[in-house]
């Protein structure tokens, strides 16, 4: 197997792969998220001490045990001990899971990226109702990119009960997003070595632009100062900490048997251990990065705002009570409003109703993640932006990157123990036990483009591998360190790269990173189990909002159906 075992072409193709597949959405949609929740630069320290004590120790134990075994998960967790192919079988079918949904955010991102060349972009504006004498009620009480993320996009039904049917449009973007997965992984190392050097640099590229830009927008220094001003109280937080170490452990894809799928394709004597450092740094120096032009955007969004929320009633102030133009200003609306309701009581209550409350802070205190940071804020951003079809185009172009670099490593996964088996491979060639593989998870995907898609799509984003992979990684240092023996697998190491494993590495490996998961598992499970029945949130076309105060909740039959 070794002699004809098909190779990186070098050193740095293996690289790119590893950072294609781990700079994914979650650096740029998810890392910001938990900067703005849990005490801005303050996150930075549980986040690196997560990083060192959790991240590259098991980085570098998926890696070496690839590049040792010499096959995918499941052959090189049997070839640990027969007893441990379950592991192995575990991770295929996470990774099977996941491929499921996770292509349908690149069919999104497709379906944002043909309609960024219409001029004004299609979620800018509302459209005009039946009788054309007013805008959709539905877009007015929400907003414009609202409206066409949960009405043009998803068409969205009332609750997951009510399935609805398959909207063709996002139908077809999931086709299209899985023929370039296909042909992508089609010859194995020799397509997907090369597609991982534009998947790996090319978001890059357009984060730089993107960064330059969003510095030079009015309002970008609040969003950062927000961002960067430490909330110290925050590091007393235990979830601070928690969602820390979540964050480092799901990006960097631990668990899900590609980065051991990537690494089997090494020579033997490959420095891993110089790769998985290279790659966990970069990996979170895209996260930091990443949540700077998110938080530059943010803040001009949030800025833009508050000052049309100013315009708004200082002109409403201005013609009810005959003002001076110019007379009301940021600074002096406060006294002016108390002035007013007390010399003019009567006048004042009949607008107070209209009067919104502008706050710069509220805006920025809008904690916003996931799809609805993807598709809702920095949609809302950029239609505000000059030659905004140019940003659009630009941003949804990198969104595919991210996502298709993270598709391939979610596919060698799967594909890897199945091309390795002798019974498979000898009857089905390479090529088609891929494209066998894309057409069931495209059919089995196409839950997630009816109308109650999304809902699916949360909680399978939510459930379907939390608790998995946790017990999946548990079990793989417990395996390596114990059941094939800690010095044992050092010996290997050594014999393959010419270098002694540290201290550190052993110390990891045997003892912190096994606890800090086991820690993690039973705050997650306890959370589960406190939490009682699985959760969504579900749109309310009538009030123009998502349902925050009463969530949906799945009866008890979907609920023990739903519970992976």
């Amino acid at each position: 197997m070794e002699k004809t075992r098909p190779l990186w072409a070098n050193p740095l193709q293996f690289v790119f792969a590893c950072i294609s597949y781990a700079v994914g959405l979650g650096n740029v949609w998810r890392f910001p998220y938990l900067c703005q929740m849990y005490g801005g630069g303050s996150f930075l320290v549980p986040y690196i001490i997560m990083l060192i004590v959790e991240g590259m120790p098991l980085l570098y134990l998926e890696l070496a045990v690839g590049q040792r075994m010499r096959q995918g998960s499941i052959g090189a967790w049997r070839t640990i001990s027969p007893y441990l192919s379950g592991v192995g079988i575990a991770s295929v079918v996470v990774s099977f899971f996941l491929s499921m949904y996770y292509n349908v955010i690149n069919a999104w991102a497709f379906w944002y990226l043909f309609h960024s060349f219409q001029d004004p972009l299609p979620w800018s504006v509302c459209p005009l109702n039946g009788n054309h004498t007013g805008y959709d009620e539905e877009c007015e009480k929400a907003s414009s990119t609202q409206y066409f993320w949960y009405r043009k996009t998803l068409n969205i039904s009332p609750s997951l009960q009510e399935n609805g049917g398959v909207q063709w449009e996002p139908a077809l973007c999931l086709l299209l997003a899985w023929l370039v997965v296909y042909l992508c992984i089609l010859r194995g190392t020799e397509s997907t070595g090369k597609v991982v050097y534009f998947t790996a640099s090319l978001p890059y590229c357009v984060l730089i632009i993107y960064l330059i830009r969003g510095l030079t927008l009015h309002g970008a220094t609040n969003g950062l100062m927000y961002m960067f001003t430490p909330k110290m109280e925050q590091l007393a937080n235990p979830k601070a900490w928690v969602n820390a170490a979540t964050q480092i452990f799901f990006s960097l894809g631990l668990g899900f048997g590609s980065l051991i799928a990537f690494a089997s394709y090494n020579e033997p004597s490959n420095n891993c251990q110089k790769h998985a450092i290279i790659v966990s740094l970069i990996n979170s120096f895209t996260s930091i990065f990443a949540s700077i032009v998110t938080f530059s955007i943010y803040g001009f969004k949030a800025t833009f705002n508050y000052e049309n929320c100013l315009k708004k009633v200082t002109l409403l102030l201005t013609n009810t009570f005959d003002l001076e133009d110019g007379f009301l200003t940021a600074s002096n609306l406060e006294q002016v409003k108390g002035y007013l309701a007390s010399a003019y009581p009567s006048k004042y209550s009949e607008v107070f109703p209209h009067i919104k409350n502008c706050s710069l802070e509220s805006e920025l205190d809008t904690a916003v993640q996931g799809t609805g940071l993807a598709f809702i804020v920095y949609t809302e951003a950029i239609k505000n932006m000059e030659v905004s079809q140019l940003w659009s185009v630009l941003y949804f172009f990198m969104l595919l990157m991210l996502g298709i670099g993270s598709m391939l490593g979610n596919t060698a996964a799967i594909l890897t123990p199945l091309t390795d088996s002798k019974i498979i491979s000898s009857h089905l060639p390479k090529e088609a036990i891929s494209g066998l593989v894309c057409l069931v998870n495209c059919a089995i995907g196409m839950v997630f483009t009816m109308e109650a898609g999304n809902y699916w799509f949360d909680i399978f984003n939510d459930y379907a591998a939390t608790l998995s992979l946790l017990l999946i990684v548990l079990v793989e240092t417990i395996a390596v360190c114990y059941v094939y023996g800690l010095r044992r697998f050092e010996s290997d190491l050594k014999a393959m790269t010419g270098r002694a494993v540290s201290w550190y590495w052993k110390v990891m490996w045997a003892g912190v990173s096994p606890l800090l998961i086991v820690s993690l598992f039973v705050f997650y499970l306890s959370d589960y189990i406190l939490t009682g029945t699985l959760k969504y949130q579900a749109w309310d076309a009538s009030q123009g909002h998502l349902l925050r105060e009463q969530q949906k909740m799945f009866n008890s039959t979907m609920n023990c159906s739903a519970d992976f």
